[in-house]
């Protein structure tokens, strides 16, 4: 049974990913690249965005031929754009070839609904009639409940980094932002569960680990109440894990206590990933982000002094509809003034069901375009500067692989989560290249661009 996963979206979709390719290997599932060789197609996507929903909706658009050609084909789609009432309804009357509609705490389900799917196909004979046949009858596990499910298998991507979600859902209703919606309240998994996860890794040869959740900060254990400083301590002395990482940060509870584990936790890397989204005020007020601009400055300014050398990447929305110029002018003076490694840049993208999809509009699309340009150009001016003074500088590089745009070189990440792009002294066999992977190089920087160094080994 050949199977084929494609994944959309965030760090939780891919763990999630890893979840259903555990599923369909505790069937005997074999995973292939192509879809026309594909038994089972599994589209597991995002919705916090419109441009993801729409990738789906354009490729599930281009089954419909391969279906009709092999009617025992099973298509499953997942994800968080699974929750929507309307895309619900949608995949009922456009899409009546889908086997499968599940949700994002459903998982645990998928197995029962496959078995149930591939018995349903053996006994249909007539080939011809199946597309109609299973019209408007494709099997749905939305997620009524939202418990933490342990125990899904997992077909990890990669031996030597995992990613490791803590804990799902969010509380904090920001106004642009679905996941509330999609992925439910908050809940935290065990602390103890969460351990156990990481020391299995270690035992299987993984050396970087990263925590997960919409706001890792509000971690809270469910029997003892520790909260996210104490599960980083925990983490941190899991023998054999060398790096740990953790996204995404909420700058309303990110705190000192947290700021402490990081500057005193030998694993846990020096970067932080803490979106301010606005630099305006009133922006933060209108997206319900309870935070000010001058709270984030603190924030950044007090982990700027208790870690050196911490990189500090952030998200920022351009556009959300009461911005005006002047607020955006705000949100630049901001990141000219904290001068931050890198910065994910996002036009609004309106979400149905959000209560800022009732907002008018109070810049053009043009003017927004225009402000996220410079916005952009400014940033990588700035990342630029930052990367430049990185220059002669020995750094250590986990090594990921071969690099994606030069095949004599390989690349890695700094304990920053810098891109470092090298050729090492002793990679002259495809053995030698394998042998590096997964592990710990020094390797100095001899060049630096706006978004990666290029380096050799010391």
């Amino acid at each position: 049974m050949k199977c084929l996963v494609i994944t959309y979206g965030c760090k939780q979709n891919e763990n999630d990913s890893e979840r259903i390719k555990g599923v369909l290997a505790s069937m005997d599932g074999e995973f292939c690249d192509d879809e026309k060789h594909a038994d089972i197609i599994v589209f597991n996507t995002c919705n916090v965005r419109e441009g993801a929903a729409n990738r789906l909706y354009g490729n599930i658009g281009a089954l419909k031929a391969l279906k009709q050609r092999n009617p025992g084909l099973i298509i499953v789609v997942c994800g968080c754009v699974t929750a929507e009432v309307d895309v619900q309804q949608k995949f009922k009357q456009s899409y009546p070839y889908v086997d499968i509609v599940i949700g994002t705490n459903s998982l645990h389900k998928l197995k029962d609904m496959l078995n149930e799917v591939l018995q349903k196909n053996m006994h249909t004979q007539d080939n011809s009639h199946t597309i109609t046949k299973n019209k408007h009858a494709a099997i749905y596990a939305l997620d009524e409940d939202f418990d933490i499910h342990e125990g899904i298998p997992q077909v990890r991507d990669c031996k030597f980094s995992a990613t490791v979600p803590i804990m799902s859902g969010c509380n904090n209703f920001c106004t642009y932002c679905i996941v509330p919606y999609v992925r439910g309240r908050e809940r935290s998994r065990e602390a103890q569960n969460i351990i156990d996860e990481v020391t299995a890794l270690s035992n299987d040869g993984c050396i970087e680990v990263t925590l997960l959740g919409q706001n890792v900060n509000s971690y809270k254990c469910p029997s003892t109440n520790i909260n996210f400083a104490t599960l980083l301590r925990r983490v941190n002395q899991v023998k054999g894990i060398k790096r740990i990482r953790f996204i995404s940060s909420h700058p309303k509870d990110f705190n000192p206590e947290v700021i402490s584990a990081m500057a005193e936790c030998d694993n846990i890397c020096p970067q932080l990933h803490l979106p301010f989204q606005s630099g305006s005020d009133i922006i933060l007020n209108d997206m319900n982000r309870k935070y000010t601009r001058t709270d984030y400055i603190n924030l950044i300014t007090m982990a700027r002094q208790a870690i050196p050398g911490l990189t500090i990447t952030s998200d920022c929305i351009v556009g959300f509809p009461t911005e005006t110029q002047a607020d955006f002018d705000q949100t630049l003076d901001l990141i000219k003034t904290l001068k931050l490694d890198m910065l994910f840049t996002f036009i609004y993208s309106r979400r149905s069901g959000t209560k800022a999809a009732k907002y008018a509009f109070a810049m053009s699309k043009d003017e927004i375009k225009r402000n996220f340009d410079e916005l952009v150009k400014t940033q990588n001016e700035i990342s630029n500067q930052i990367n430049q003074k990185m220059v002669g500088n020995v750094v250590e590089v986990l090594v990921e692989g071969v690099s994606k745009k030069n095949e004599a070189m390989y690349s890695g990440r700094t304990p920053g989560g810098k891109i470092v792009n090298f050729k090492a002294d002793k990679l002259d066999s495809v053995d030698n290249a394998a042998s590096l992977i997964g592990t710990l190089v020094n390797t100095k920087i001899i060049s630096a661009n706006t978004f990666a160094f290029i380096g050799e080994q010391v």
